[in-house]
């Protein structure tokens, strides 16, 4: 590889030192052991290793959190308050470092807000122009770019304040049940426990019949108690009769207490708006209604700016067009070959040069996002329902036409649900960024992307405390010689080198008809039960509006259940902001009688809070409190099992209340997170404590990885199961305490399906993943296959939307949806055998899974 040999790159305090290099020394960030490594500066340099290696503590939380800090020294205190802050890296040096710039795995902010638009900045360049060359009705006055923009006061629409919906409180959605009474909870918007009794007891006083069914109250009655603003103080005598109040108020008995009353709406809105529980919050959201706001439409902004219109469109109908047709567009105006542009220079040759010079950079922006594979977006798509992959990809497109050079810039996975198709794009993104004088440090899995690098830096041999060692660092083909490299294993595989396995046959078919969602129209589709399907396709072929959606949908509805989504639920305003999506259209023709369960697998996270960890999830953690209760000590001093949980007061830590650890404010550094001086981090106070089991204390076990709590636990079968489990997912090197905030998108879907796994199989479980090999090395998809086969074996179905060519060449059956992407997708290309598939000419997967077959890494027989 050519190194560029600059005099003034070197070290003057050390002769050592590479020119052209980044020197890292002494990195001990996470699981790396005190790390040497130099690293090529204008290179695409490829971290590599296992899932859980430390190639992202090296990348992200050593290299990029180190140019942070070292920028945000150049910054203003003040200015520094506005940045979110990582950590001090826990390293000796890091010379030749330039600035850098990360583009991370995470998904959108929680609110509609943002959109597509929004993190391109094309929409900026969109209110731009309907401000300065809209067609605006005769006599409006001119609007500036903010009144464009539903994020402005002077833009949003006065009724939803820019949010396209309101949302309000309904009979219907109050009372869901209406033959029940009032006492028999009929008002499911009140309070559950004693704040719901104290209210009907009021009604009693009032005088209102807690024992007619609800349908039967005047409706005037009903009205009052649902929406009125009134809250009278009555006095209360719970457990009286309406007669026996209304004796008691004649005699003037003393009352129990003065109540007040609150009707249901009222209550409903008071919750949602102070309550600090997310838990009651989204129970209150759960009783709101949403709908289209009635003065926009739904489009968010004033009747003023939506009146000014471009190509007949206005701003909000612009935002809702695929980006392919968008810049097909404004490619005429770019071109100059527009028959407007060429009237307007005679009239108005302002206006004409303002559409010339905002279409050329639209074009330019928009050219990078269809080359990305991503013209099926729309601008105004929020950024909450993309993938983490097409977030990352639409951020890429940013920095490509930026025009930055001599930075680095820090990716992790830029390949996620990328199908194999579009990485060249991908790959050509990243040559534009390298050519103009930047350096590329990116984690990545893809095995072309790696083959691409100029430079690979393996980390490994494995996961947790067996990795955080550099096994090389170095031109991808000397890669080859480092024998303890999983990477190397897969990346020089040869033809043959797979394990061919027997393919199952369908032991009957789920059959859907009249699909309808999102660019599926009209389809049918059969997916085979009692074996593994993938489904694959371009991004944005309509796979995940077929099986995560679709399928999910409609089986839950004929199951007569909800579905079991192993996930946390959404956020309560989250939930509101969002427009709610066109329910899915179809039926279920045949093979419902195979599927007693469904049971959907997705990547959201396990917790929101470091309180919920691995051994909360998986339940393993009830069987450690319970042997720690049964100690003979804990049994002498009455200690139950939640006295070894850190979440309630008996056991937790009385300084730090279980969190392990105080915050430290320092007003303009980053905050610090210190152990609790009281606890020292252990999260427990000093009584439960003293409490051990085999020499260690409940904090000991839970600092122990899964690996170190197999021979700990040796003899003890409950806790043994789940930990079995766990290492069969390719868990081990987790610990048991570890916090949920802490996990991947891959590692928290790999815990929910070993808690699936964990369980007693039945057969007769339809099972759904949607990218479950996210963020996995192909080591570990070799053992997710393994797992995802054995609950095939145990008598349930597999459906996976993946675009890992090695999951679908281990399926027994393929599904193919294309053949592009928004309306050029939807459709059933091929079905079948993998080999099958892989031999369909209008696939464009097929050449992709046949090069991978033809390594041998499928199954037998067609």
């Amino acid at each position: 590889m050519h190194e560029r040999r600059d005099p003034a790159d070197a070290d003057p305090l050390d002769p050592g030192a590479k020119p052209g290099f980044v020197r890292v020394r002494g990195a001990r960030e996470h699981n790396l052991k005190n790390v040497d490594v130099d690293i090529p500066r204008d290179a695409l340099v490829v971290f590599t290793g296992v899932s859980g290696s430390g190639k992202s503590s090296l990348a992200f939380s050593t290299l990029y959190a180190e140019a942070q800090r070292r920028y945000l020294e150049s910054v203003s205190p003040y200015a520094r308050r506005l940045f979110h802050q990582m950590s001090v890296p826990d390293v000796d040096a890091i010379d030749g470092l330039p600035p850098a710039v990360a583009l991370q795995q995470q998904r959108g902010s929680p609110t509609a807000r943002s959109s597509v638009g929004s993190v391109t900045t094309l929409s900026n360049l969109l209110r731009m122009l309907y401000s300065r060359a809209g067609d605006y009705p005769a006599g409006q006055p001119h609007l500036e770019a903010e009144a464009f923009s539903a994020n402005t006061p002077e833009g949003a629409c006065p009724t939803c304040h820019g949010l396209g919906r309101v949302h309000e409180v309904t009979e219907d959605s109050m009372v869901p049940d209406p033959s029940l009474t009032i006492r028999e909870r009929a008002v499911a918007a009140w309070p559950t426990a004693w704040g719901g009794q104290n209210l009907r007891d009021i009604l009693i006083t009032l005088g209102i019949d807690v024992d007619t069914p609800w349908r039967d109250l005047p409706q005037q009655t009903r009205d009052w108690i649902l929406f009125t603003d009134e809250q009278p103080e009555v006095p209360v005598y719970p457990g009286f009769t309406a007669s026996e109040v209304k004796e008691a108020i004649r005699r003037k008995l003393e009352p129990n207490y003065m109540g007040t009353f609150s009707s249901a709406r009222r209550h409903v809105l008071h919750s949602f708006a102070t309550t600090q529980s997310a838990m009651m919050k989204k129970r209150a959201a759960s009783f709101m209604v949403s709908s289209a706001c009635p003065t926009c439409a739904g489009k968010r902004l004033r009747r003023e700016a939506l009146s000014v219109t471009f190509e007949g469109l206005d701003i909000a109908d612009m935002g809702r067009l695929p980006i392919k047709r968008f810049a097909a567009i404004f490619g005429a105006y770019a071109d100059d070959g527009s028959d407007r542009l060429a009237r307007l220079r005679q009239t108005r040759p302002e206006t004409a040069l303002v559409i010339t010079r905002i279409a050329a950079d639209l074009c330019k922006r928009l050219a990078v996002l269809l080359d990305l594979g991503l013209g099926y977006l729309t601008l105004e798509r929020s950024t909450p329902t993309l993938s983490p992959g097409e977030l990352q990809r639409l951020r890429l497109a940013t920095q490509v036409v930026s025009s930055l050079f001599g930075v680095v810039y820090v990716m992790d996975e830029p390949s996620a649900g990328l199908h194999p198709a579009d990485t060249q794009a991908l790959l050509r993104a990243l040559d534009g960024l390298k050519a103009v004088g930047n350096s590329l440090f990116v984690v990545e899995h893809d095995q072309d992307v790696v083959r691409h690098a100029d430079w690979i830096v393996d980390v490994g041999p494995a996961a947790g405390e067996g990795g955080g060692t550099i096994l090389y660092s170095g031109p991808p083909e000397g890669l080859r010689r480092v024998a303890a490299s999983q990477t190397a294993r897969h990346l020089f595989a040869d033809a043959g080198d797979g394990r061919a396995r027997t393919r199952r046959d369908p032991q009957g078919w789920l059959r859907l008809a009249g699909v309808t969602r999102n660019n599926l129209n009209d389809l049918d589709c059969a997916f085979p039960l009692g074996v593994m399907t993938t489904v694959t396709g371009i991004s944005g072929s309509g796979k995940s509006s077929l099986v995560s959606q679709a399928l999910v949908e409609l089986v839950a509805q004929a199951l007569g259940a909800p579905v079991i989504v192993e996930g946390e639920p959404a956020d309560a305003e989250a939930m509101l902001e969002q427009e709610p999506e066109a329910a899915t259209q179809g039926r279920i023709e045949g093979g419902l009688g195979g599927i007693r369960r469904l049971i959907q697998v997705d990547q959201k996270p396990i917790g929101r809070t470091p309180r919920s960890n691995l051994a909360t999830y998986t339940g393993l953690l009830d069987h450690v409190r319970a042997l720690f209760a049964a100690t003979p000590e804990a049994r002498r001093r009455h200690y139950d099992a939640g006295r070894f949980s850190f979440n309630v007061a008996k056991g937790r830590c009385p300084r730090c209340e279980g969190e392990g650890f105080v915050m430290v404010e320092l007003l303009f550094l980053p905050s610090v997170y210190a152990p609790c001086p009281l606890c020292h981090g252990t999260r427990y106070n000093a009584e439960t404590l003293e409490i051990t089991y085999r020499g260690k204390t409940i904090a000991g076990v839970l600092d122990l990885t899964v690996e170190a709590a197999w021979d700990f636990f040796a003899d003890v079968a409950t806790i043994r199961r789940s930990l079995k489990v766990l290492r069969e997912v390719g868990l081990n090197y987790l610990r048991l305490g570890q916090p949920a905030t802490e996990f991947s998108g891959g590692e928290a879907q790999r815990i929910k399906l070993a808690t699936e796994l964990q369980r007693a199989q039945k057969g007769g479980a339809l099972y759904v993943l949607d990218e479950p090999t996210t963020g996995l090395h192909p080591s570990d998809v070799e053992r997710l296959v393994a797992q995802l086969d054995a609950l095939v074996a145990a008598g349930n179905t597999v459906v996976v939307v993946d675009h890992d060519m090695s999951v679908a060449a281990a399926s027994d059956w393929v599904i193919d949806i294309g053949p592009g992407a928004g309306d050029e997708g939807g459709r059933v290309v091929a079905s079948g055998a993998p080999r099958l598939v892989a031999n369909t000419p209008d696939s464009r997967t097929a050449i992709h899974l046949r090069r991978c077959l033809d390594r041998g890494a499928g199954r037998d027989g067609l």
